[in-house]
């Protein structure tokens, strides 16, 4: 909705504007300012300096083409296709409509003189500036909150996707397809970091990639969880040591939020390893086989708390503090601390 009013107000604006400065196809500066405001706010600025690079070539190009040659529609053609050329491979294609819509205006008027092009000039001018200032108006505040409301709603569907897989290594039946849940939160995911892009894209305040970035580790989370799942799947008769690795996914589960450092879960799980490797030899193929799968399962596990210890340990002093409200010096420290208290 706002961005159909900036739209429409814009364009609307540009052609007025236009008019008022007595510019010839005055109509024309609205189309520039709707092509520019359907952009991000990013976008909007690299798109106004590819314009008015472009716009310079634009015009040598239709004096040597078009100014030059007597057939209209062959000078027409080879004039499009050297801009869409060029643009092509400078990566500027956004801007070949608005080039395009310049050397028609000069394809009927003939005219190459200093105030035509002028005239030109400003209507590119009057169109991105229009964009520009509308763009500045955005909805920053509901567009985070959205974007927390999602972190929220991945971390609560990934700690029902664990505690179903914690049910059934406990032997218990689970109603949730678990399939279909990782299916769909990927899906979501996918969803969630595009609004995160352009959120970004739309932000000149700092450190907005955070978002990003939390989005994608909980991605790579999920891929590991659908390796986890497989691997579950895959045990004939689940062996006694199962319950252990049940339990810790349990412990685990409420540990799967934003702000939370997985030292202390890599420590646990760690422990967990060691204790395994004392456990007497599987007998038959079945707890051989059994056994083997849990070990996959715990490094899978082990996985999915390094991606998290990750993202961590890549925030730097200033992320921490805006987003998780703590100083990441302070933070290591407090960790470190943690550390030597459970070794004791």
């Amino acid at each position: 909705m706002l961005r159909a009013v900036k739209i429409a107000v814009g364009s609307s604006a540009a052609i007025y504007i236009a008019e008022r400065m007595g510019l010839e196809y005055a109509a024309s500066a609205g189309g520039i300012a709707l092509l520019t405001l359907v952009t991000t706010k990013w976008e909007t600025v690299k798109l106004s300096v590819y314009r008015l690079l472009s716009f310079f070539f634009t015009v040598l190009l239709a004096e040597l083409t078009i100014g030059q040659m007597k057939s209209e529609w062959i000078a027409y053609g080879i004039f499009m296709f050297v801009v869409m050329t060029v643009c092509h491979a400078l990566g500027w294609q956004a801007t070949m409509s608005v080039n395009s819509v310049i050397g028609t205006h000069f394809l009927m008027t003939k005219d190459f003189g200093y105030y035509f092009v002028i005239n030109e000039f400003l209507l590119v001018v009057i169109g991105i500036a229009i964009a520009f200032i509308l763009n500045l108006f955005y909805d920053y505040k509901n567009q985070k909150n959205g974007l927390i409301n999602s972190m929220r709603d991945t971390e609560n569907r990934l700690q029902k996707i664990l505690g179903s897989l914690a049910a059934y290594l406990a032997g218990k039946d689970i109603q949730v397809n678990v399939w279909e849940e990782i299916r769909l939160l990927e899906c979501d995911l996918d969803m969630f970091i595009r609004d995160a892009c352009e959120y970004q894209d739309n932000t000149f305040h700092s450190y907005p990639g955070y978002y990003i970035d939390y989005f994608e580790m909980r991605m790579k989370q999920v891929g590991i969880l659908h390796n986890l799942h497989y691997e579950i799947k895959k045990i004939r008769e689940i062996p006694r040591q199962a319950m252990i690795i049940a339990e810790y996914i349990l412990y685990l589960t409420p540990f799967v939020v934003e702000v939370n450092f997985p030292d202390e879960q890599i420590s646990r799980l760690e422990r967990i390893f060691s204790e395994m490797k004392k456990e007497p030899l599987p007998v038959t193929r079945e707890e051989f086989e059994g056994r083997a799968v849990l070990y996959h399962i715990l490094m899978d596990l082990e996985e999915f708390l390094i991606f998290k210890k990750q993202f961590v340990e890549g925030l730097d002093d200033k992320q921490m503090e805006r987003y998780w409200n703590q100083k990441k010096e302070e933070w290591c420290r407090s960790e470190s601390r943690l550390k030597k208290w459970i070794r004791k």
